[in-house]
């Protein structure tokens, strides 16, 4: 995919939708830093329906704390590998209170350091909540990249410094959100909505499909 083909990509993307954001609940960047905690081998939507009833009861780094272990498991049962990440958000908490003044902090370093907390949810808390243009590649957004010929890489390292690399400035900011809604709607793992795709006559992948076998 050249550089006039990505333009027209995102452009389209963005013309179909020009204000994305993430499909977790959230109204703090602690309540979303919690969401992505908990959202590892997780849908959205079971992310969602915990924290439905967790933040009402605890939002902030000291109501959460105060849950302990087995109390903040009541909330997130419903959710894989809880009761690690409930160790983890509670020892996130913890930090949080005695380090950041019970802040999020912005920089990717301190992020890092949190437990639980790696380079994917870093750039998702950096660009979601702060307006950072980061670029969280999960497994749609590796799907998307490699499949489409946007930004090919053989791990999640190599395509997220591929893709800003090759993203253009303007689309930066919102392309972590279109390229996941993107995989998880059109771009399926197994069957991917080629006839519905906007960006179909652009895509490698469709290009290949289109192209009939040698001999014929």
């Amino acid at each position: 995919m050249n550089k006039e083909t990505r333009r027209i990509f995102y452009q389209r993307l963005a013309d179909l939708d020009p204000n994305p954001t993430t499909e977790l609940h959230y109204t703090t960047p602690f309540e979303l830093l919690t969401a992505v905690l908990l959202s590892a081998q997780a849908t959205d939507v079971g992310v969602n329906k915990a924290t439905k009833r967790l933040f009402p009861v605890a939002n902030t780094p000291e109501t959460i704390l105060a849950l302990g272990q087995e109390g903040l498991e009541g909330y997130i049962a419903t959710i894989g590998l809880y009761r690690s990440k409930a160790k983890h958000l509670l020892e996130t908490c913890r930090i949080l209170i005695e380090k950041h003044g019970s802040e999020v902090p912005h920089d990717r370093g301190s992020l890092e350091a949190l437990p639980g907390v790696g380079r994917k949810t870093a750039n998702v808390v950096m660009n979601t909540a702060f307006g950072e243009a980061t670029i969280a590649v999960d497994t749609h957004i590796f799907r998307v990249s490699n499949r489409t010929g946007l930004a090919p890489g053989k791990d999640v390292t190599a395509v997220e410094h591929k893709l800003m690399k090759v993203t253009p400035l303007e689309f930066r900011l919102n392309a972590h959100h279109w390229l996941i809604l993107h995989g998880r709607y059109i771009c399926k793992a197994r069957r991917p909505e080629c006839w519905r795709c906007a960006v179909a006559d652009v895509c490698d992948y469709r290009a290949k499909e289109m192209t009939p076998p040698k001999g014929r």
